[in-house]
């Protein structure tokens, strides 16, 4: 299936591809960055798994995650997107899409986030209507205020790899 690009003002939402790879790797490989995500920098393998995941869910699911882009500099912003993470928790997400965004360091507090997630779920809103799921660590505020300015409503709060997470969920009556 065609990944579609989606543009915004200024940015670019377009196809995880190999050229990414070092960007997403620096950005994935910061002990900031991943504080709320898994807690642990990531391996240079374990991104290029997650740039092949990232491109591979598209032809599983027809949906999937995008990598972020200044549509001036097509300077790497980060990734969101939607996914099935068959995380095997409580609930069980994989009935609905999961979404997920992650930014580099140098685009926060810019309004990137709630930019790009918006506009990944108005093409959600289109293409597959109907309820939407994320995760998000209890310390990650400036996660739960773009979920929130994108629908999201807390839901439950659950386990997931021995870390206490919050549920959000959006269009829950969809």
């Amino acid at each position: 299936m065609p990944i579609p690009v989606i543009l915004t003002d200024r940015l670019a939402l377009c196809a995880p591809e190999v050229r990414h790879f070092e960007s997403s790797a620096a950005m994935w490989g910061s002990p900031e960055v991943t504080r709320h995500i898994g807690g642990q920098p990531r391996a240079r393998q374990d991104v290029w798994f997650t740039l092949c995941r990232n491109r591979g869910m598209w032809d599983l699911l027809g949906y999937g995650s995008w990598t972020i882009e200044d549509r001036k500099t097509g300077a790497f912003l980060g990734e969101g997107g939607f996914a099935d993470f068959q995380r095997g928790m409580t609930p069980d997400l994989s009935q609905w899409p999961e979404a997920g965004w992650v930014f580099v360091e140098s685009a926060w507090g810019q309004g990137y986030a709630s930019e790009a997630v918006s506009a990944m779920h108005d093409w959600l809103d289109e293409v597959r209507p109907g309820p939407s799921v994320c995760i998000i660590d209890p310390g990650n505020t400036g996660s739960r205020k773009v979920a929130e300015k994108c629908g999201y409503a807390f839901w439950q709060e659950s386990s997931y790899r021995d870390a206490t997470v919050n549920v959000f969920r959006r269009r829950a009556d969809a």
